[in-house]
């Protein structure tokens, strides 16, 4: 029998949710094709608005990187749609279940002390499917180990995760996501302080999720990479510049468009909350 998951401590870092703040869409107005729909989102704190007035949809099966300067609000977004943080104003509304949502915070958020193996944190990912009471089988366990090989970890699985480097974990979290299944994922900086194999393998992954039929949203700050490896992006400066093919989107004018918003935010309480 596999190890139980009651009362982890990573899994509420890297998978808690507050579905109350996201709700489906009227089935009158449903678009099959669209997995997630934000109407008019507003996201503050402390009365700072760090997201203004965001809509627009991403279809099932998309690959959208979100973009903007320093402070433009990109983790807060994705957390707003993880869940993880309260929607001021507007709504953000799903056309898949709420528990097919996977999220992966930047690595700098995740806590490795924990006394966890690499397969301890993987199993992880089959937490909704069985449950906080019952235990893992042995066919669970099968699809965790797989997952480890698949992101280039085989021979690791007994490894404590306090000995992994930043790009070794960081193949453990997507091995995760594997597992989990989710048909919407959210990654903020997957690709952060990682060597250029790691990101190339993770990379492939994503692609190999899209391929799938998932749909997959990343805060990337690399726009080299933005342009060669997703069709979509989101450009955003607390507000929406531009959201479209990536190569449009990404154009001069609208790059100083967002820069130009960015040099005029003069609250540095909510620029310190916002990515």
């Amino acid at each position: 029998m596999g190890r139980g998951l009651v009362g982890n401590p990573i899994e509420a870092a890297l998978s808690r949710a507050a579905p109350h703040e996201s709700r489906p869409w009227p089935a009158s107005q449903a678009q099959p094709v669209d997995v997630l729909r934000l109407d008019d989102v507003t996201i503050a704190y402390d009365r700072h608005p760090v997201v203004h007035h965001i809509s627009g949809a991403f279809e099932g099966g998309s690959l959208t990187a979100l973009v903007g300067p320093n402070g433009a609000g990109k983790s807060t977004l994705l957390k707003a749609i993880a869940g993880l943080l309260p929607v001021t104003a507007g709504a953000i509304r799903f056309g898949i279940d709420r528990g097919a949502v996977a999220y992966l915070p930047q690595v700098v958020d995740v806590d490795r002390s924990f006394p966890l193996r690499v397969v301890d944190v993987v199993d992880f990912g089959h937490w909704r499917k069985v449950g906080a009471l019952r235990r893992l089988s042995g066919e669970d366990r099968a699809v965790s180990v797989a997952a480890i090989a698949s992101v280039g970890l085989a021979g690791l699985e007994h490894q404590p995760i306090g000995k992994l480097s930043v790009g070794q974990f960081q193949r453990v979290l997507f091995a995760r996501l594997m597992v989990q299944e989710a048909a919407l994922i959210l990654l903020d900086e997957p690709f952060n302080a990682i060597d250029q194999k790691t990101a190339a393998d993770l990379m492939n992954v994503v692609r190999d999720w899209q391929t799938e039929g998932r749909t997959v949203v990343a805060a990337l700050h690399d726009l080299e990479q933005v342009r060669r490896d997703f069709p979509d992006a989101l450009l955003m400066a607390r507000e929406l510049v531009a959201w479209g093919p990536a190569r449009q989107t990404l154009s001069d004018e609208n790059l100083e468009r967002a820069r130009h918003l960015a040099a005029s935010w003069t609250d540095p309480a909510a620029a310190i909350c916002a990515r």
